[in-house]
């Protein structure tokens, strides 16, 4: 395995449209596990392949609970809403007040290429939102409720400001 370099707000490649992933193959297999070692690497909650460059509908996640792999994920149930802060590794330093469902019902592929269904509330629904958005060419800073903020660090401690 190893760490993909994440590609930034302005690369064009992070608003293209992903490809739905047809068969499990091994260079998909190396993709995923890669992915999983730069998301934690770079202290991420979720990570999509666009982000390192891979044009295909493939997400990993982890908030917390273990890793989550969806392959072709589709929302097909979202339900109430929460409003909180969002940031992004493809928008370093920076983080955004957005709405998002409270409630995410998934579903997609697993590594195995079985059917999934996930459920997820709280950050896991905002998750699931974030990063299959990310598989159609769409960012976190389009849906702000009042623009990008500043994460600046001093001493270890995170420390907001306005831009």
């Amino acid at each position: 395995m190893a760490i993909r370099q994440i590609r930034e707000m302005g690369d064009d490649i992070l608003e293209k449209q992903c490809k739905a992933v047809p068969k499990m193959t091994l260079r998909t297999k190396i993709l995923i596990g890669d992915m999983l070692e730069t998301m934690y690497e770079y202290h991420g909650v979720g990570l999509a392949a666009p982000q390192v460059g891979v044009l295909k509908q493939i997400v990993v996640i982890d908030v917390g609970e273990g890793p989550i792999v969806l392959i072709n994920p589709e929302i097909i149930e979202a339900s109430g809403e929460q409003t909180g802060e969002e940031g992004c590794l493809s928008v370093p330093g920076k983080w955004g007040i957005v709405t998002r469902p409270e409630h995410v019902k998934v579903r997609a592929l697993d590594q195995e290429m079985n059917q999934v269904e996930l459920e997820g509330e709280g950050l896991l629904a905002r998750a699931f939102c974030h990063e299959i958005d990310h598989l159609f060419g769409e960012l976190y800073v389009d849906k702000t409720e009042d623009g990008l903020h500043d994460v600046a660090y001093e001493d270890g401690d995170a420390e907001e400001t306005e831009e």
